[in-house]
């Protein structure tokens, strides 16, 4: 990428940007109320939907295994993503005021891709567990811990604080912008370095680098599981055996699917796509709808949760 200010005499009359203009979804005043209701019930069904998940998976002691220790860290990252952008969407929906000041873009970014990361390990962890599972079942509760369960944990919270922090050095080299409009209803640090002023060249592939590494090796992780459970499971020979195995990593199976299918189709529209209203749209899904389905997911397609969650409404009624 070339220097994109008009002239490095005008860049040194630059000042320092100290807000943004969130374009959001849609400046039609007549859909501002529609958008308000529509997002501030997808927030409150997330919200509703994984505390649930988490209040079940620690009321009920029938479901404290690794599997649901590991889903209930799943759902509160989907809480911290979704809060991190939701509400103050609906706040600006309600106000009509789009600003967000650079330290709150920063800091929003940083909870962003810490968050976001937490989801990619935890997807991960969650894999190997459905691994040992399924792959070395008579040595399961020997090998999956909880000193092992606690430590992916704890590395998976390493590992998505060391990602954001590697964004943000990239972030704050930024010092000047040609444009203060962000076509988004969030701050995104590839938003940013198309509205640098400066030479961003070195900046993308550092980022992208990171983002191969942090993106790439969970998901060479999770295939290379799923390849040996499903070679585990060619070598049953009874039909039940493969349908209750199967069943055992069928909801994690949908919830990578759905992650990974709405972030990679974020990513790959905006690289074909530079239409700013379709990588919206494309974000919506992956920011929003991806984490109000995941308790869903795992609520409807497993027996152990909607028994503890009966257990519990009972318990509460």
């Amino acid at each position: 990428l070339i220097n994109r200010c008009p002239s490095y005499i005008e860049s040194k009359n630059l000042t320092r940007v100290s807000e943004f203009f969130l374009m959001g979804l849609s400046d039609d005043p007549e859909l501002q109320p529609l958008l308000f209701g529509v997002f501030l019930s997808m927030y409150l069904v997330t919200m509703l939907g994984n505390l649930l998940i988490i209040l079940t998976v620690i009321s009920d002691p029938h479901i404290h295994t690794p599997m649901y220790f590991f889903l209930s860290n799943l759902s509160l990252a989907d809480i911290g993503y979704t809060s991190t952008t939701i509400p103050k969407m609906i706040v600006d929906i309600q106000t009509h005021r789009r600003v967000i000041s650079y330290v709150g873009c920063l800091t929003q970014i940083s909870f962003l891709i810490f968050f976001g990361c937490m989801d990619c390990m935890l997807l991960t962890v969650m894999a190997y567990d459905r691994f040992v599972a399924i792959c070395h079942p008579l040595h399961y509760t020997v090998i999956m811990n909880p000193h092992l369960c606690g430590f992916l944990v704890l590395g998976s919270f390493l590992i998505s604080i060391l990602d954001f922090q590697l964004h943000n050095l990239i972030a704050l080299q930024l010092t000047y912008f040609q444009n203060v409009e962000i076509s988004n209803f969030f701050c995104d640090p590839s938003h940013l370095l198309n509205l640098a002023c400066s030479d961003t060249s070195t900046n993308n592939i550092v980022m992208y680098f990171v983002g191969a590494i942090y993106g790439f090796l969970p998901i060479i992780g999770i295939f290379f599981s799923y390849y040996k459970i499903i070679s585990s499971i060619l070598r049953v020979r009874s039909s039940g055996g493969k349908y209750k195995a199967f069943s055992t990593c069928g909801s994690h199976l949908a919830v990578v699917c759905l992650f990974y299918g709405t972030s990679l189709g974020v990513y790959f529209s905006s690289a074909v796509s530079h239409s700013p209203k379709k990588g919206v749209v494309a974000s919506v899904v992956y920011a929003v709808v991806t984490p109000m389905l995941n308790p869903f997911i795992y609520s409807l397609r497993n027996r152990d949760i909607k028994s503890a969650l009966w257990r519990l409404l009972s318990k509460t009624i």
